[in-house]
């Protein structure tokens, strides 16, 4: 047997070492495990598809809530108060009795005219007769023209005696009238301000007591100018509506977001902020609202038709300006500039960049960068066409 130097030993055991290699591992020196790292590679992420639909367009303010009616009831006669009628508080309708006036003074004066009335109609009996005598009398020559222009003047002057006692009656009765004071509108009572046993004048600087009117109520806020066109346009259609809540109302307090009818526009621009004020009626039905609270306003400014939608979270802020990652066919991403047309905090109405069908990424952005390749895994459905 012949023996090789131990140089070229050395060189052939090296060689047969590597085509075992080679045999055990596969091309390139990669192993199963190795392929494993590659896939391991793709940055988990989940999307969400682009939708087309129409969009709501909205704005957000706050409000004050106001009566619909406020009515200081003071009293249109002079008397002395007996009795007041309601509670402090208690809601009422138009024409409920709030406070009674002594009635004796005024059932007295109603007396006395009554009886001038009556007085003066007896009266007449004597002149209607003195009358036609003066006539017949006339048509035979035997009274004369001042006679009977005499017996004319004397009828013509008791009819109007009549007519002023008849007047008088009326007016004594309504005095009596108001010796009850009643509501003149539905409404809630404040506090009674004057207590019974007190002496009042008619029309007094002091009120009685107050009735506010809180169903309905209204609601005033103010919007920006810029808005005005899209606002006075649906104010035309009769489309003008707004979503109410309590401000800062606890997690106690209703949920659901009744909506108002705009019925006015003011007729001037508020040139130290450059608002415009608007109000709602709302029929209040649970008494909800309360004058003088503040209550968020939502106004509908417009509708966006089939715009393009993401939620908002697939939006993101780089040096250029704004940006979404979109997933191709091929599972990797490409970092795309996008315009938005509205965005209101959950979905993202988008003018360019982003079309129909897109998926885009919503939650994994941070480990990504243009061309990576990712693993889907959750994918929601997005905004729901509309």
């Amino acid at each position: 047997m012949t023996r090789l130097p131990g140089g070229r030993l050395s060189v052939l055991a090296a060689g047969l070492a590597l085509i075992l290699l080679f045999a055990f591992r596969g091309p390139l020196g990669l192993t199963g495990s190795d392929k494993g790292d590659a896939s391991a590679r793709a940055v988990p992420v989940v999307v969400a598809t682009a939708y087309a639909r129409n969009v709501p367009v909205y704005t957000q303010t706050i409000g004050t809530v106001m009566a619909n009616a406020t009515v200081q009831v003071r009293s249109r006669i002079d008397g002395q108060i007996i009795a007041a009628k309601f509670r402090e508080g208690q809601t009422v309708k138009a024409g409920d009795a709030l406070f009674e006036i002594d009635r004796a003074p005024y059932e007295a004066a109603l007396r006395a005219a009554k009886a001038n009335l009556q007085r003066n109609e007896a009266q007449s009996g004597n002149v209607a007769r003195d009358l036609s005598r003066a006539n017949a009398l006339a048509k035979k020559g035997y009274a004369s023209t001042q006679t009977l222009d005499a017996a004319n003047a004397a009828m013509k002057e008791l009819t109007a005696s009549i007519a002023a006692s008849q007047a008088a009656v009326d007016q004594a009765q309504l005095q009596l009238d108001y010796t009850e004071i009643r509501s003149p509108i539905d409404g809630k009572t404040g506090p009674i301000l004057v207590d019974a046993g007190n002496l009042i004048k008619a029309n007094d600087a002091n009120a009685l007591v107050v009735v506010t009117q809180i169903q309905p109520v209204k609601i005033s806020f103010s919007v920006a100018q810029q808005n005005l066109p899209q606002l006075q346009s649906q104010m035309k259609d009769g489309t003008l509506q707004v979503a109410l809540r309590l401000h800062d109302a606890s997690e106690g307090e209703p949920q659901d977001r009744p909506t108002a009818t705009v019925d006015f526009i003011a007729n001037s621009v508020n040139t130290a902020n450059g608002t415009i004020e608007l109000r709602a009626t709302y029929d209040n039905p649970d008494l909800r609202f309360v004058p003088g609270e503040f209550v968020d306003v939502e106004v509908r400014l417009a509708e966006l038709k089939d715009a393009v939608t993401v939620p908002a979270r697939a939006i993101n802020t780089g040096q250029d300006g704004l940006y979404a990652f979109v997933i191709g066919a091929d599972d990797k991403v490409e970092m795309r500039a996008v315009a938005l047309l509205h965005q209101d905090g959950e979905i993202a109405a988008v003018k360019s960049g982003i079309s129909a069908g897109d998926r885009v990424v919503i939650d994994g952005q941070l480990q990504l960068l243009p061309g990576a390749t990712v693993k889907i895994i959750d994918e929601t459905k997005g905004p729901a066409a509309s």
